[in-house]
């Protein structure tokens, strides 16, 4: 048989096993430059909010200029082989561990396929793919909104439904949505009840006036066990009829605050009338000296101190009456009262004083007492009538109507009217 083979024959086999080593050690090399695939791919969702997220080993070498593909296409096109698929970036080598896909508006009754691989250099992982349903796997949030408002004893819960991106209800998704309210007393040892409603205003029933309760709510779907987080408690208190004795208290604690307020306005009014008093009409006492020209004197030069008006509040009653033992002994003659008279100077005839009678601080007005005589010279007085002078009537004079002179006899001072 060696003898049929032809000589090109023997020189064909080494150049086929050569090339075949070369494919080997090809594939080999590419193989060890592969990098790892991401792996716990997981989509995050919260009503039509959707981001697939995975992780990758940080040990790998030239972990940090890794980047990743995320792709995705509805599944029912996977069915035709005829047709090669053509899958949509989502996206293109970003070196974030997730990929947001909100933005891709997916149907939410749709089922899509989502795939991820990771770049390294001009090498690539395999793909990791992950199936994903909205309708099914997206999961509800809590009620959007809360509200409270008392009516009477109740409280009234206003419920906004969970939002879309695009804030729409979700209840255009989940036609089945409908909530858990859960309220309690505002107290350390208070029970919760729940009660569930699908309409979007609920009214509390039974629950206690002018006490305060606690609220919080979820939302569910039971089609597919959906059911979102608790939202965060709000509390507020109840309305009623206010007791009678707590209307009472609100009324004295008023007319307390009121007589208050009063006593206060009249204190302030009564300060300012005292100060301002103090200040413009200050109340003070005249001197002894300035109390001597309380009246104008015709031909003086000092200024009245009293107006007209007061003149009549300055007459005093006077009693002139000799003292009896000088009526005998001290009393002048006629003769001697004129020649004293006539060496007295004229500037002080119109004076009036009495060496030996005492005389009033506040009046300016002297007394008779310790005087010897009245001095009429027009008159003719014996001097048994001197004895009747204690009989003369009360008289009202003024000051400025005194007229007298003073007559100097044996150092008695004598004062006429």
């Amino acid at each position: 048989m060696s003898e049929d083979l032809e000589p090109g024959s023997m020189s064909v086999r080494p150049a086929v096993l050569f090339v075949c080593l070369f494919a080997c050690c090809l594939h080999g090399s590419a193989a060890a430059a592969q990098p790892a695939p991401p792996h716990n791919v997981t989509v995050i969702t919260l009503n039509t909010n959707y981001t697939l997220s995975w992780e990758y080993d940080s040990n790998v070498t030239n972990a940090h200029s890794v980047t990743f593909t995320t792709q995705y296409l509805p599944k029912f096109k996977l069915k035709y082989k005829k047709k090669n698929a053509s899958w949509i970036t989502a996206c293109n080598e970003s070196s974030q561990r997730f990929c947001d896909l909100t933005v891709l508006n997916l149907h939410y009754l749709g089922i899509f396929v989502l795939r991820v691989r990771a770049n390294v250099n001009r090498g690539h992982s395999g793909w990791v793919q992950k199936e994903f349903c909205p309708d099914k796997d997206a999961a509800v949030g809590p009620p959007a909104s809360v509200g409270l408002v008392p009516v009477g004893s109740n409280l009234q819960v206003s419920i906004s439904d969970p939002m879309t991106t695009d804030n729409r209800s979700m209840k255009e998704h989940l036609p089945g949505l409908y909530y858990n309210i859960r309220y309690w007393e505002h107290s350390e040892d208070a029970s919760a009840s729940v009660i569930s409603s699908e309409t979007n205003v609920v009214t509390l029933p039974d629950l206690k006036a002018r006490t305060w309760y606690c609220v919080s709510l979820q939302s569910r779907c039971d089609f597919y066990h959906k059911s979102s987080s608790f939202t965060t408690p709000r509390c507020m208190q109840t309305e009623g009829a206010v007791p009678w004795w707590q209307i009472f208290l609100y009324f004295l604690g008023s007319l307390v605050i009121c007589f208050l307020l009063i006593l206060f306005a009249l204190f302030g009014v009564f300060w300012v009338f005292k100060t301002v008093k103090a200040t413009f009409y200050p109340v003070s006492r005249l001197p002894a000296h300035f109390q001597q020209c309380r009246h104008d004197s015709t031909g003086s030069d000092i200024p009245p101190l009293f107006t007209p008006d007061s003149e009549s509040d300055l007459c005093e009653k006077v009693i002139v009456c000799p003292q009896p033992g000088l009526l005998e002994e001290e009393i002048p003659s006629d003769e001697d009262l004129l020649e004293h008279r006539a060496d007295l100077p004229s500037d002080n005839s119109g004076e009036l004083s009495c060496q030996a009678s005492s005389s009033s601080g506040d009046t300016g007005i002297y007394s008779a007492e310790g005087c010897s005589s009245l001095y009429q010279p027009d008159s003719a007085q014996s001097v048994s009538g001197a004895s009747d002078c204690c009989r003369v009537p009360f008289e009202q004079v003024k000051m400025g109507d005194i007229k007298g002179e003073a007559l100097i006899a044996g150092g008695v001072v004598d004062m006429w009217i």
